[in-house]
C-alpha cells in the first residue's frame, strides 16, 4: 500500500509559489515588485497570477477609485476603536472591512496604523490607536485578525517611528534602543506574534540614521528574523528612494508605479552586480505568498475559502461609535436625559457632522447621520431646537450641503471624454483614479458643474483651491477667470493641501436653486509629485455676526431643560500631511460653551474631535462626552447614548491634558533634520506619573450609567482573576484594567504600566468574574547591554483598576 503524504495548505501554497517563481525570468520578477499604477501590482497570466489590488483604510475601504459613485461604509476613527478597549469588537470591524474590500475587488487593505500617540500634536493622532503599546497591540491584533478572517491582507503601518507629520519624508527620528523596543516596536511585535499579518508598510522617515525602506536591521533582522514575519513588505507611497538600498534593506514592493526604484531599474542593477539576485527572489516569494493567501495565484488554496457571515455595516458602525464614546464628566447625573426633556442643540458640527479625519483615511459614505439628524429622530416632536451658535471655521470649504455636482472631463479640443458624480466640490484623482474613458494624456480640463440650493439667505462666498486656470460662474455671473500660479517658494503639494482662495460673493435666497460651474484647465507644465488632478470648488455661507449667533444659542438654551453643544475640530486642524500647532478649539466655540453653560446649568458638551483638545470650560458644564470622529452613524449613536437607550462604553486610550503646556511631549519639529526622542521611555501616562502631574482626564478614564464594586482579586504572575458587582440600577459594561507597579529599586522603569484588561457586562445587581492573562513580557525590559529581553525579578504590586488613577484592588506578586 502506497504511503499517504499529509500536506498542509501552507505547504501547498509554498510549493505553488516556488513553481511560479521558477517560471519567471529576471525582468518579470523585478516588474512584479513595482506597482503597475497607483494601487496595484501587475498580473502575470503565464503563472496564473492576478493583479494584486491595494486600497487605503483604516476606517473604510476606498477601492481603486476615490469616488462617490462607489460609496464605502465609514467606521469611527481608530482613536474611537481603541476607546472601546475591546479587541473582539475590533475583529468584527475588520471583518466588515474585509467584506467591503471583497465587494470592491481589493486584496490588501493599507491599514491599520499602530504608531503611538507620542504627542497630542501629531497630525494623524486620530488615525492611530493609543499612547500605550499594549493597548495598541491588542486592538491592532483584533483588527488584523478580522480583516484576514475575510481573506483580505493587511499592511500594518507605518513601520516604525512615523509618530508625527512634520518633515515626515525625511526626518531622522533618533530613538534609543529601550524605548524603540518597549514602546514603538512593541505593537508591531504583538501583532506579528498574535495575528500573523500578511503585510507590513515601511514608513517614510529614518530611524537612527537609516530610512525605513532601507533599514536592514529593523526589517531583516528584527521583523523577519527575531519575530518570524513571513509577509510582504510594502513601501509607503513614494517612500522608496534607492534601488540597492531598498533591495538590501528587505523592501519587497515599491509603490506606486510604474516609475519606481524597482522594475527595470532593479533588473539592471542585478545584471550590473549591484544587487544580489537572491534578494529579488526573496522579495518575489513574499509577493507570491501574499497572492496565494488572498486567492490571487492559481493552484494555491486561499487561506479563506468561505468568508465570515455578512455584516450589517450601518448597524456595526453605530455600535462601534457608541461603544467608543467616552463620558469624561457627568455631574448631577445630567446624562442620560430624563424622559420628556427639552433639548437646545447648538454648534455647526451638530448640523454638518465631521465624521472622518483628513487625508488618506477619508472615504465617501452613502449617508451620514449628523447629531441633529439623530436627535431629531429620537426625541418627540417639539422637544428639540437648533441654533448654529458658532462655526469652527470661517474658511471656505469644498462645496457640500445643498450642492448637486458632476465633473465633466474634456480634451484639448473641448470634446467630452468622461464624467462622474462628486459628493462635494473636491476633485482628487490620483494615478489612474479617473472617470471611465479618461486618461492623463487626453485630459485638458475638468468642469465641476451642477446646482446649488442654499439653506440660508444672504451673501455666499465662492472660490477655488489648487493650481492652474479657472473660470468660476454662479447663477450666470462670472466671479473669476484667471490663473492660480505656483510661487517660487510654494511647496509642490500646494495643489493638494493649499489654502482656499475666495473669488467673489453672490447674494442668494434660501431655497432658490442656482446653476454653478467651475472650469479648471490643467497646467501641463506643473510637475506634480504623482500623476494627479486635485483641486476644489469651495464655498462659505453667509457670514453672520459671531456674537449674534452665540446670543441665539443662549436664548434657546435658556428656554430648554438641557443644552447640548457640539464642538469640533476641522480638516485644517486634524489631517494627514501636517502636525497641529495647538490644542485649542477653532473659532468662537469656547465662547459658545461658556455662554450656554452660564445660561443653563444642565449643559452637555459633545466633543467631535479625533484627538485631545483643550476644554477651559470643563468644570463649568454638567457633562462632557467625547465622540471622536464617529463615522457615518455617529448622530444615531449619539442619540442612543444621550437618551439612555445605550450606555457610553468607552475609556480613554490616551491622556487628555488640560492645556498643551502640560503635555509631556510637544516637540514634533526636527532640528537639522533630526528629531530626538529625548523623553525616552516616558510618553503618555508614563510621563505624567514621572512628573507627578495631573491631567484633565487620565488614561483609561470613562464613566458609564451604572456603578461597580470590585469584590476580590486573585493573582499569580501568569494571570489575575477579578470579581466585581454591578451595584447600579441598570445593566452596564466595565473595563477591568490591570497595572503592574514595581515595589523595589531596579532599572529605570515607569511607575506603573498596563499589563492586561478585559470587558465585562452585567445586569443590575449581578456579580461577574473575569480572568486576564499576564504575559511574560509585562515583567521584562530591553537590556541594551545584552541586546535582549530580560526579566526583572522582584516584587510587584498588581492593581485592578477602573482607570489609571482609580485603582480598586491590589495584590502582591513575586516574579
Amino acid at each position: 500500500m502506497a504511503e499517504t503524504t499529509v500536506t498542509t495548505a501552507d505547504d501547498v501554497r509554498e510549493a505553488v509559489v516556488e513553481a511560479a517563481l521558477g517560471r519567471l525570468g529576471l525582468d518579470a520578477r523585478t516588474r512584479l515588485l513595482a506597482g503597475q499604477d497607483m494601487w496595484s501590482l501587475p498580473a502575470m497570466p503565464e503563472i496564473g497570477l492576478a493583479s494584486l489590488v491595494m486600497s487605503d483604510g483604516p476606517v473604510g475601504v476606498r477601492g481603486v477609485r476615490w469616488t462617490a459613485d462607489d460609496p464605502s461604509v465609514a467606521l469611527p476613527s481608530p482613536t474611537a476603536l481603541a476607546a472601546t478597549w475591546n479587541p473582539a469588537l475590533a475583529r468584527r470591524a475588520g471583518r466588515l472591512l474585509a467584506q467591503e474590500a471583497r465587494r470592491k475587488g481589493v486584496h490588501v487593505l493599507l491599514a491599520p496604523t499602530v504608531n503611538l500617540h507620542r504627542s497630542p500634536l501629531g497630525g494623524r493622532h486620530f488615525e492611530a490607536y493609543s499612547e500605550d503599546p499594549y493597548l495598541t497591540g491588542a486592538i491592532g491584533t483584533g483588527y488584523v485578525q478580522g480583516v484576514q478572517d475575510g481573506g483580505v491582507g493587511t499592511t500594518v503601518k507605518h513601520f516604525v517611528g512615523n509618530d508625527a507629520e512634520t518633515d515626515r519624508f525625511t526626518v531622522d527620528n533618533r530613538i534609543a534602543p529601550r524605548p524603540l523596543r518597549e514602546l514603538y516596536l512593541a505593537p508591531f511585535e504583538a501583532i506579528v506574534t498574535h495575528a500573523h499579518p500578511w503585510g507590513i508598510m515601511t514608513a517614510y522617515n529614518q530611524v537612527n540614521g537609516t530610512t525605513m525602506t532601507e533599514h536592514r536591521y529593523l526589517v531583516n533582522e528584527v521583523l523577519r528574523g527575531e519575530w518570524g514575519f513571513d509577509g510582504c513588505n510594502v513601501s509607503d507611497w513614494m517612500a522608496a528612494r534607492s534601488t540597492r538600498g531598498a533591495a538590501d534593506g528587505g523592501l519587497d514592493v515599491a509603490m506606486p508605479g510604474p516609475h519606481t526604484v524597482y522594475g527595470e531599474t532593479l533588473a539592471a542593477a542585478v545584471r550590473a552586480g549591484e544587487v544580489d539576485g537572491s534578494a529579488v527572489d526573496t522579495a518575489v516569494r513574499n509577493v507570491l505568498r501574499l497572492a496565494a493567501r488572498v486567492g490571487a495565484l492559481d493552484g494555491a488554496p486561499p487561506v479563506v475559502t468561505e468568508p465570515p457571515a455578512a455584516v450589517d455595516g450601518d448597524a456595526l458602525a453605530r455600535e462601534l461609535a457608541r461603544r467608543g464614546f467616552v463620558l469624561v464628566r457627568n455631574e448631577g447625573r445630567a446624562l442620560p436625559l430624563a424622559a420628556g426633556t427639552t433639548v437646545a442643540l447648538s454648534g455647526a458640527a451638530a448640523r454638518d457632522a465631521r465624521v472622518l479625519g483628513g487625508g488618506s483615511a477619508q472615504v465617501f459614505p452613502d449617508h451620514v447621520v449628523s447629531p441633529l439628524d439623530g436627535l431629531a429622530a429620537a426625541l418627540p416632536d417639539g422637544a428639540l431646537s437648533y441654533a448654529v451658535g458658532a462655526d469652527p471655521s470661517d474658511e471656505l470649504a469644498p462645496a457640500g450641503q445643498g450642492f448637486t455636482l458632476r465633473a465633466v472631463c474634456r480634451d484639448a479640443a473641448g470634446n467630452v471624454i468622461g464624467e462622474g458624480s462628486l459628493p462635494n466640490g473636491q476633485v482628487q484623482w490620483i494615478g489612474d483614479d479617473l472617470p471611465a474613458g479618461v486618461t492623463h494624456d487626453k485630459l485638458a480640463s475638468v468642469e465641476v458643474t451642477g446646482t446649488f440650493t442654499p439653506r440660508e439667505s444672504g451673501e455666499h462666498a465662492f472660490g477655488t483651491r489648487g493650481l492652474g486656470a479657472y473660470s468660476l460662474t454662479v447663477g450666470g455671473r462670472t466671479l473669476f477667470a484667471g490663473v492660480q500660479a505656483m510661487g517660487p517658494e510654494t511647496d509642490p503639494f500646494e495643489a493638494f493641501f493649499g489654502s482656499p482662495v475666495e473669488r467673489g460673493k453672490v447674494a442668494l435666497t434660501a431655497g432658490e436653486t442656482v446653476e454653478v460651474s467651475l472650469l479648471h484647465t490643467l497646467d501641463k507644465e506643473f510637475a506634480a509629485p504623482l500623476p494627479a488632478v486635485m483641486f476644489s470648488f469651495v464655498h462659505l455661507g453667509p457670514r453672520r455676526d459671531p456674537d449674534e449667533l452665540i446670543a441665539e444659542a443662549v436664548a434657546a438654551a435658556r428656554a430648554a431643560d438641557t443644552a447640548v453643544v457640539v464642538v469640533a475640530t476641522t480638516e485644517r486642524v486634524e489631517s494627514e500631511g501636517f502636525d497641529r500647532r495647538d490644542l485649542a478649539l477653532p473659532g468662537r466655540q469656547d465662547d459658545l460653551v461658556r455662554a450656554v453653560a452660564a445660561a443653563n446649568p444642565n449643559t452637555v458638551v459633545v466633543v467631535n474631535a479625533g484627538s485631545p483638545v483643550e476644554m477651559p470650560w470643563r468644570e463649568d458644564v454638567a457633562a462632557i462626552l467625547l465622540t471622536w470622529f464617529p463615522g457615518q452613524e455617529g448622530g444615531a449613536a449619539l442619540a442612543d447614548v444621550l437618551t439612555g437607550a445605550e450606555e457610553p462604553g468607552g475609556r480613554l486610550p490616551t491622556t487628555w491634558p488640560a492645556a498643551l503646556a502640560d503635555a509631556p511631549v510637544t516637540d514634533v519639529t526636527p532640528t537639522g533634520g533630526e528629531l530626538t526622542y529625548t523623553e525616552g521611555l516616558f510618553i503618555g501616562y508614563r510621563a505624567w506619573d514621572k512628573a507627578g502631574a495631573v491631567p484633565a482626564y487620565p488614561f483609561g478614564h470613562g464613566l458609564g450609567y451604572t456603578t461597580w464594586t470590585y469584590d476580590s482579586l486573585v493573582a499569580t504572575p501568569e494571570s489575575a482573576t477579578v470579581r466585581l458587582t454591578n451595584t447600579g440600577g441598570r445593566a452596564g459594561r466595565e473595563v477591568v484594567q490591570l497595572y503592574l507597579a514595581p515595589t523595589e529599586d531596579g532599572p529605570e522603569r515607569p511607575a506603573r504600566w498596563l499589563a492586561g484588561f478585559a470587558s465585562v457586562e452585567a445586569a443590575a445587581g449581578e456579580t461577574v468574574e473575569v480572568t486576564v492573562e499576564l504575559s511574560r513580557r509585562a515583567f521584562e525590559i530591553w537590556d541594551e547591554a545584552r541586546n535582549a529581553w530580560t526579566t526583572v525579578r522582584g516584587t510587584y504590586e498588581l492593581l485592578a483598576a477602573h482607570s489609571l488613577t482609580d485603582a480598586r484592588l491590589s495584590a502582591t506578586l513575586e516574579r
